[in-house]
C-alpha cells in the first residue's frame, strides 16, 4: 500500500530505512483503519500498490509519521 498523505521515500533511498523503521514503531502492535482512495492521477492503484489513506485512533498515520519526523521522499 502507498499511503495517500505521506510520500515515504523508497526502501534503497538515504532516508528509506529511516521511515521504516519509524512506521513500524508507529503501527505494530495497533490497530490501523485504511480504505483505498484516488490518488493525484485519478487512481486507485499506482505501479502494484493500492492508494490508501490510513488512520490510527483517529490520527492519519502520515500525520503520525510527520510528527515523529520522518522524512517524506520523492519529487
Amino acid at each position: 500500500m502507498r499511503l495517500a498523505d505521506f510520500n515515504a521515500p523508497e526502501l534503497h533511498s538515504p532516508h528509506g530505512a529511516e521511515a521504516k523503521a519509524a512506521l513500524e514503531r508507529l503501527v505494530l502492535g495497533r490497530d490501523a483503519d485504511c480504505r483505498a482512495v484516488r490518488g493525484r492521477q485519478g487512481r486507485v492503484r499506482v505501479y502494484d500498490r493500492v492508494i490508501g489513506l490510513c488512520h490510527i485512533q483517529g490520527r492519519s498515520v502520515g500525520a503520525l509519521l510527520r510528527q515523529a519526523g520522518a522524512r517524506e521522499g520523492g519529487r
